[in-house]
């Protein structure tokens, strides 16, 4: 049985097991399936391009859109924290999009 989890793109989750936060980059249609795509969101920056600074309720993480993970949320627990904004998660989209941009 396929749970249906009430998790968006752009949310922010606990996920058990899972040291850091993580954020919700796959598309909502996407995340029904019961699984995500996400990338973890560090305190400190290691400077790269493909680190993007986010401030969620008053603190500032950094989100490595480079360690994209596949993570079934039916077979672990989570908790939503928090969601980004919209202007956010265009910045993310568009650093994800550069990964694999054949140019």
């Amino acid at each position: 049985m396929v749970i249906e989890p009430n998790v968006k793109q752009g949310d922010i989750l606990k996920i058990e097991k899972i040291k850091h936060p993580v954020l919700v980059v796959s598309k909502d249609f996407f995340n029904t399936s019961g699984a995500i795509i996400g990338c973890p969101i560090y305190n400190n920056n290691n400077i790269g391009p493909l680190h993007i600074a986010i401030n969620i309720e008053g603190k500032q993480g950094f989100v490595q859109c480079e360690k994209l993970a596949l993570l079934d949320l039916n077979a672990r627990g989570y908790k939503k924290l928090s969601e980004i904004t919209m202007r956010d998660r265009m910045e993310i989209a568009d650093a994800i999009q550069g990964i694999f941009d054949y140019i």
